[in-house]
This record gives structure tokens, sequence and C-alpha cells, in this order.
């Protein structure tokens, strides 16, 4: 067993916050902002993405609780046959398990036994390009219908009861420019190597269904070159931005539940205003480094970039009912890491962004990383809660950033009301590309990368899962000669310091750390918090733990047979809660492959 330690190996800045637990007392706060923004009348299912529209992955359940959780046993394992990264949460309604499989592929199962009902085989655009792997975050459920995008970028609906296919559209095509290794110069090694990824258009995010509408963004359009698969001694590989014209204009867009039809599109770079105010800093302060006259010179070269904008849509939405309102992050502005033809600011790329449900129409937008070239996208799923500061209760969406810091804006206005303390070390956050190597972290892995986080409400606390994996940014540039166009790009790869992960018990208040707890491995997947005082979340080594969610302490571990790293749930069928997580590792980490979704329950 591996045994979580505190405080080990930490900088003192991100240290001094670890293990704050005798002097906070939980919260007691109920009232009207705690009333659920629910997806389900029905508490003991797990029906959206998030458990419900606010995205607080909390589940009311608390039979399984600090008390017992150490007596949890395996209830049932399903063995899907695709064993590939597996990043699915499943979606539990009236008894019944939906999930989608890597290369989407569906499947129904009994949610008491794990027994197979139907299975949906998806067959892929023939040639089609993969830009970030066969993995899916899932499915949504409603009027009776399977939703489901895909990674060659189709919107699919399934008959709820038998799997059959009663729609399937085409979201978006594929014309958009690849990027290859004959764009690297020849004395760089990585132009020897194979690339395994790169731009190309697919859905990575579950769908989301409101007012009768299925919505759903694209993702891909903002991609760097990815170079040599990664393992778990080299994650990611190299990460090259390529400077050309690849990439096009990320969207979320939303469909009618019955049809198919597209009702609304919006693009996520403007093809007006893309270049934005040229702003020298982050809206908190901090500078991005920027030569912003040379970028201002440069516009006039470059008036279409827009079309190569980038902004992928990563991360599931989450929607304020009463307001028709409607959340979600964008990527990495086109090319990644070079910005040679991408001046400005490059709206709306790593940014919130609140739409209105009914229209598409922009509410507001709050940009954390102006004129990204570093792959802050904001890949983390929106909260929503009831923020309570100086005795007043603010409707908030909260954000856990790959920069390190846990954002929460107002909902209404956009306007920022709390950054946290950073829940990760920090280093040349901002810094450029040098052609000696810049080491910064928390850089393109996280922060806190795609893996949702948990939010009760009750305690305003986030729970966060990051990632310290430092990398060196690097920039090669040489001259135009007789022979050969002058080439320029940077690159991000992997350092040989060492790498973990830690789980944040965030003061939403304070945006102090309550707790914080440090893995042998980056974390990737996501967190379930209970009512029950727990928080599960999953390791690439196979662990599977359950924490005491007020102290961080360790309560139970079990092993599976690959990497956990997919977000838990938890419902309940005839009077028994279990708990449940997919567990087929994850590529980018060379975390074990496997085909398994593990449900726990305690004997009876």
């Amino acid at each position: 067993m591996i045994q979580s330690t505190i405080n080990r190996q930490l900088t003192p800045a991100v240290a001094k916050g670890f293990v704050l637990l005798s002097c906070l007392s939980m919260l007691s706060c109920a009232g009207l902002a705690n009333k659920p923004l629910s997806a389900s009348g029905a508490d003991k299912d797990w029906p959206s993405f998030g458990r419900d529209f606010t995205n607080q992955r909390l589940s009311p359940l608390t039979q399984i609780n600090q008390d017992n959780v150490k007596g949890l046993k395996l209830a049932w394992q399903f063995k899907s046959g695709v064993a590939a990264s597996f990043q699915a949460t499943p979606i539990v309604t009236q008894g019944v398990m939906y999930v989608a499989l890597p290369f989407n592929h569906v499947v129904a199962l009994d949610a008491k036994t794990g027994q197979e009902l139907w299975r949906y085989k998806h067959e892929r655009r023939a040639n089609w390009k993969m830009c970030c792997g066969p993995a899916n975050r899932g499915v949504a459920v409603s009027d009776g219908k399977v939703f489901i995008g895909t990674v060659d970028a189709r919107l699919i609906a399934l008959e709820a009861k038998s799997g059959k296919k009663l729609w399937d559209i085409d979201v978006a095509d594929d014309t958009a420019l690849t990027e290859n290794t004959s764009s690297l110069s020849k004395s760089d090694a990585k132009s020897a190597k194979e690339a395994y990824g790169g731009t190309g258009v697919g859905i990575a995010m579950a769908p989301v269904v409101f007012n009768g509408k299925v919505m759903v963004g694209i993702t891909g359009v903002g991609y760097g070159l990815h170079i040599a698969q990664p393992t778990q001694s080299a994650p990611l590989g190299a990460v090259v931005g390529v400077d050309g014209r690849y990439g096009r204009p990320g969207f979320l867009a939303a469909y009618d539940v019955n049809s198919g039809k597209r009702v609304w599109q919006f693009d996520t770079i403007p093809t007006q205003g893309w270049e934005g105010d040229f702003v020298e800093t982050t809206s908190d302060g901090i500078s991005l480094n920027r030569d912003v006259a040379a970028e201002k010179a440069n516009v006039k070269n470059n008036t279409d970039a827009w079309r190569y904008g980038g902004g992928s849509a990563w991360s599931t939405p989450a929607i304020d009912i009463n307001t028709h309102t409607l959340f979600f992050g964008t990527g990495n502005p086109s090319p990644q890491m070079n910005d040679i033809s991408r001046p400005g600011d490059n709206l709306y790329t790593v940014s919130l962004v609140a739409l209105d449900t009914e229209t598409g129409k922009l509410k507001w937008h709050y940009q954390q990383v102006p004129h990204d070239v570093w792959g802050y996208d904001l890949a983390s799923p929106p909260v929503l809660f009831d923020y309570h500061t100086g005795g007043q209760h603010i409707a908030a969406v909260g954000q856990a950033s790959k920069t390190g810091w846990y954002y929460v804006n107002d909902r209404t206005t956009g306007k920022l009301l709390m950054k946290s303390d950073a829940f990760v070390p920090q280093k040349n956050l901002f810094a450029k590309a040098t052609k000696a190597g810049t080491v910064l972290y928390p850089g393109i892995l996280g922060g806190s990368n795609w893996s949702p986080s948990a939010l009760d409400e009750r305690s305003q606390t986030s729970y966060v899962a990051g990632i310290h994996a430092p990398v060196k940014y690097t920039l090669v540039e040489e001259p135009a000669t007789s022979d050969t166009a002058a080439i320029r790009y940077a690159s991000s790869e992997p350092t040989t310091d060492p790498r973990w992960g830690v789980i944040s018990a965030i003061n939403l208040a304070t945006g102090k750390m309550r707790w914080q707890v440090k893995t042998e491995q980056p974390l990737m997947g996501g967190l379930l918090a209970t009512r029950g005082g727990l928080l599960f979340m999953g390791e690439g080594s196979g662990n599977f733990n359950a924490y005491n969610s007020q102290t961080g302490a360790l309560l139970w571990q079990t092993k599976v047979d690959a990497g956990v790293n997919a977000p838990p749930i938890s419902y309940e069928v005839d009077g028994v809660q279990y708990v449940a997580v997919a567990a087929g590792g994850n590529a980018i980490f060379g975390y074990t492959a496997g085909d398994n979704i593990v449900v726990y329950a305690l004997p009876k």
C-alpha cells in the first residue's frame, strides 16, 4: 500500500498551506444559496456528468461514511474488452449505468449487478485524424436518449432502452492543416521522431442536455505537434508549437435533442476583435512578458489569424438553470506556444466564457491568460456554487486552473472575486522560451488538468486534483538561407525533475489550503465528494483511495490492475450505496491501460 504523505518535497510557498486542520472548523451554511441545481430529482442517481448542472460532484448519500468506509468491498466488475485510456464518468439513472468506452463505444449495464444490457459499437470515419487519442469523458442521458460526442467530430443519439442509433450528425469537418516533423530543424533530434498527435478535430467532453438542447464543443483545434509516445518515465513526450496556418476556431454548439438540428453555435475565436486590448498583465497584475509593440506592428501581416485561432472546448459546461447561463472553459490559441502569426490577446482562448443557453450569445468572458504561449487551457470543468464572503452570498463560478490557482468569478458579471493561494509549486510561470531552455511549472501538464474538481458548498471547500511536472521550454530559431526558409518554434518537454500529484482542500472563503495530501504520481482523473464525509480519488498506479474530506487522512485503499484515471461517482440501488469508477489508465502519463469498470459497496 502506498501511504500518502504530507508536506514532503514541497516548496515553502505551497508547504505553508498544508495541514491547517486544528484551526479550521467546518462551516454550516444552508439557505437559498444551497438549493441544488438538479439535473434530476433523484438523489440516488448520478444523472449527469457533474451529478447535476452545478458540476459540484458531491453525492448526498451517507450510507458509506468515515466510520465504515474501511469495509468497502468489490461489488462487481465489468471488463469492456476495450483497453485504452479510459476517462469516462459513468451515468446512472433508474438502475441503469451508461458508460462511454474508448473509441466512442457505449455500454448500458445493470447498475446493481454489472450485467451488460446492450452495446453500441462506433464505426469511425475512415482516415480521420484523432488529435487527442481515443478517450472520451462520457455520455449524457435525457429524453429517453443517450448522447455521445465522438473522436471523429460527430454527435450521436442512441435509444436509451436498446442502444439503437436514432440520429448521427457531423459536428465539424476535418479540413484544418496538420503539422508534421518536416517543419522542424534538422539539427533538432525531434525532427527524426514520429509525431503521434497534432491538429485534428474531435469531441472529448461529455455532452450536457438542457431545455431540449444537447450542447457539446470540439477539441484539438489548438493542439501542438506531439512527438514520441509517452511513458511513465517520460510523460507527454515533447509538444512543439510549429508556426503556420494550422488549426481552426473552436466552438461550442447546441443541437435539438429530437432531430440533431443545430440550434446555435458560439465560436471561441471572434472574426472581429480577436486581438483584444493587448494587455501586458493578467487581470490581477502579473506580467505576461509580452512585446506588445511588436505584436501591434505584426497585426497587419496576420489579419486572418482568427481563421486558425484554436480555443478548444475540453470539458462539460455548468449551467445556471435560473438565469439560463452556460459556463465553459476554452483552450489555448493556435499555433500552440508559437505566437508569430497570432498577435493580440487571442480572444476568447484560455477563458471562462458565459453564454445564454437559449441563443448562444456571449454574456461575458474572463481571460485567465491573454496571449497564452504555455498551454494553460481551462481544462477542468467550471463549478457553480453560492460564495460566502463578508456576510454576503454571491452566485459564483469556480475553476481549478492549469496555472495552479483556483479562481472564483461572479456568475453574473464575470468579475474576479477570489484567487486562491497556489495549490502546486510555481516557477517561471509566464517565462519566455529560450534557446538554452527555461524550466517552468506548472506548465503544459497542469496545475489542474482536465480532472474535475469537487465542491462542498456547506463548508465552502473545493477539492482539487493537482499535478507537479516541470517542463523545459525551449526556443529553436534559425535564419533563412538560400535553400531554406527561416525556422522558429518553441517546444515543451518534461524534465528529469521529480513529478508528483497533490489533492488540495481549498478554503473558498480565504483562498488558503485547509489540507493537502501528496501522491507519488501526478493526478489525472477527478474527484468525488460525499455527504458521508469522504473524498474518493484514483491514481495511475491503480490505487483507488478514500480520504476523510475534513482532514485528508487516508481511510481506505484498494488496488486495480490498471490506472484509475477517471472521475468516481456514487449512486444507490435498492437501498445499497455504490461507488464506481472506470480504470483504464492514461496514455499521456504512460499509466497502465485497462478495460475495467469497478464498483464497490459495503458487505450486506
